[in-house]
């Protein structure tokens, strides 16, 4: 009996066992699977109702009506949706070692992963801009920078990255070319992968990161440039109201430094990664390649932090949701911050 319940237990384990072709299954012990559930489940929860609270607060609170807290808000919404569509399934997948969501959300999930990492970077892109105008032709900003344009600014990264998130995963661009190797290699039933071939890496990661990262760079370096020479100039002279104008401004640029800082800091090991792989035979150890996905997805569920510790606003907005008052009464015109 001892000798059959061995046998037994040495044979592969399958994700679907009345399926051909089905992924073989790694079966992590009770402790372990407990302790990556939780893990990761606190990081889930987090990333979700973290940025939930931003996108209400902008959306509730008239004060924060404004063109640079709508691309926050569009950034926030971009990190909401990472949580739900592709955190959670990915944490289920990573500790069942399986995928039982079905082939068309497979691709969903794919498309999501690669749409939402790109809208992020284009939502800083565009955030980048409108800090440009502030600090550097602040005479312009209500110009050049209108709801208007901030809302053409959020729709064309929306629509961008979808076209590259949907479009590479469902014209199945990622392995263009190399179809046959795909179907008898690499794809197996209960398994969801992003597999690309060193093309298709290198052209979804420089329109996805590199180029926008590059142009992120350039206009905030520009912007530290001009803010350090205005620094200057007011030391020796500036009006009351114009030092309190610029504080504000050059206190707002700062954070979303941070955050654009934070973002580049947790995606590009991944980038970086996966832009080589392909070239070094996908010999990248499958535990590495998935801690480097989560290193940036984590990023989503900083975001938030950041605005906790940089902006009073979203503390306060914070206290107000959480004491439950503007369930009694209508809030929206509460003062949540002054110039």
């Amino acid at each position: 009996l001892d000798l059959n319940y061995l046998t037994v237990a040495m044979e592969p384990v399958l994700c679907y066992e009345s399926r051909n072709g089905s992924c073989l299954r790694t079966i992590y012990s009770l402790p372990i699977q407990i302790t990556v559930y939780m893990i990761l489940g606190v990081i889930v929860v987090l990333t979700v109702f973290g940025n939930l609270l931003v996108t209400v607060s902008i959306a509730y609170f008239k004060q924060l009506h404004t063109p640079t807290n709508y691309l926050i808000s569009s950034l926030a919404v971009c990190d909401l949706l990472l949580g739900l569509l592709v955190m959670f399934p990915s944490m289920v997948q990573c500790v069942e070692s399986c995928w039982y969501f079905g082939d068309v959300f497979c691709k969903v999930y794919m498309s999501s992963d690669v749409m939402l990492c790109t809208t992020s970077i284009l939502n800083l892109l565009f955030i980048s801009i409108d800090r440009h105008y502030a600090i550097c032709q602040p005479l312009r900003y209500r110009e050049k920078i209108s709801v208007n344009v901030v809302l053409i600014m959020i729709l064309l990264s929306w629509t961008i990255s979808g076209l590259i998130g949907f479009g590479m995963i469902f014209l199945k661009l990622n392995f263009w070319g190399i179809e046959e190797f795909y179907s008898n290699h690499i794809v197996c039933e209960g398994e969801c992968i992003l597999f690309q071939t060193g093309l298709s890496s290198i052209m979804s990661s420089v329109l996805s990161f590199y180029i926008p990262g590059i142009i992120l760079l350039s206009v905030y370096l520009k912007i530290f440039l001009v803010a350090r020479r205005q620094y200057s100039i007011q030391i020796a002279s500036r009006t009351c109201s114009e030092g309190i104008s610029n504080t504000s401004q050059k206190k707002a640029t700062k954070t979303l430094a941070i955050i654009m800082g934070a973002f580049l800091s947790f995606w590009t090991p991944f980038f970086v990664c996966n832009i080589v792989d392909p070239f070094i035979s996908y010999s990248t150890p499958p535990a590495l390649f998935k801690t480097l996905v989560w290193l940036g997805y984590f990023n989503s569920t900083v975001n938030p932090l950041i605005y906790a510790f940089f902006y009073s606003w979203f503390r306060k907005a914070l206290k107000l949701f959480t004491s439950g008052i503007m369930f009694k009464a209508d809030i929206s015109e509460t003062t949540l911050f002054t110039l």
